[in-house]
């Protein structure tokens, strides 16, 4: 059941997926209404999976500018937005934080066992940027920039991010009962991270698919399920790594 929570006397929608265009969604938002911002949006490089399943809007950055906007009139004031971004497209991405009014404060490395790619290099990483609105308050302990991530099988999405490479970063920057936005949640792994650990979450997803998929993982019984994947117990063996080429994501959207 949808929950609100009361901020500026307007009402603001909790434990939800919207499906639709993030950018007109975030339009009917509050302003300083999120806690956190936590989102993998398209990389802008028309990424196709060997199954030939793409991402919507990677073809085209007309929403890139509108949308960092929009998250960055929703995130409440010194808090802090955690976006992946395409690193051949690095100078859009920069330019369209920085024009929304986001200040740069750190970068994060999820560090994969296999390689997604080989060309130049083998690519056996994924990426994001710290964002700050305003002055943040410091942690008390912060977390490395540097995070190890399993596999998470791209089942569900072709850019899928593991749970667990989510959790810590939720942990980090917020607390319990906060409100935790994706607006770009694909299968909803930021949403079920959030859930996992006790937070308010509201997701944005454009296709009608991975919309449905997200709000399955949701559900009680999903949860359960995601709870004990991503808790093994003590001495469990390690989650086998894909074959050379499987990828975390080369795009976007979790």
């Amino acid at each position: 059941m949808q929950q609100t929570n009361r901020i500026n006397q307007l009402s603001v929608p909790t434990n939800t997926v919207f499906h639709g265009d993030c950018v007109s969604i975030m339009r009917s938002l509050p302003a300083n209404s999120i806690d956190l911002i936590l989102t993998d949006p398209p990389y802008l490089v028309r990424y196709q999976d060997r199954e030939g399943r793409s991402i919507q809007n990677d073809s085209n950055s007309d929403w890139l500018v509108p949308a960092f906007s929009g998250a960055y009139r929703v995130l409440k004031q010194d808090h802090l937005m955690i976006s992946f971004y395409g690193w051949t497209q690095v100078d859009k991405f920069f330019h369209a934080w920085r024009s929304a009014g986001f200040r740069i404060v750190g970068h994060l490395v999820f560090r994969k066992q296999y390689a997604s790619k080989s060309r130049f290099l083998k690519y056996q990483h994924e990426q994001a940027y710290l964002l700050a609105k305003g002055n943040p308050t410091l942690p008390k302990n912060p977390i490395s920039d540097v995070i190890d991530v399993p596999y998470s099988g791209n089942k569900l999405h072709p850019t899928q991010k593991p749970v667990a490479a989510l959790k810590p970063l939720i942990e980090a920057f917020t607390q319990k009962n906060d409100l935790i936005l994706d607006p770009f949640c694909g299968s909803g792994s930021t949403l079920v991270a959030a859930k996992i650990l006790t937070r308010n979450y509201l997701g944005i997803e454009l296709d009608p698919q991975y919309h449905a998929t997200a709000n399955k993982r949701l559900h009680p019984d999903g949860i359960r399920a995601n709870r004990r994947f991503y808790s093994p117990q003590k001495g469990q063996a390690s989650r086998p790594q894909p074959p050379f080429g499987g990828a975390l994501h080369s795009s976007a959207i979790l």
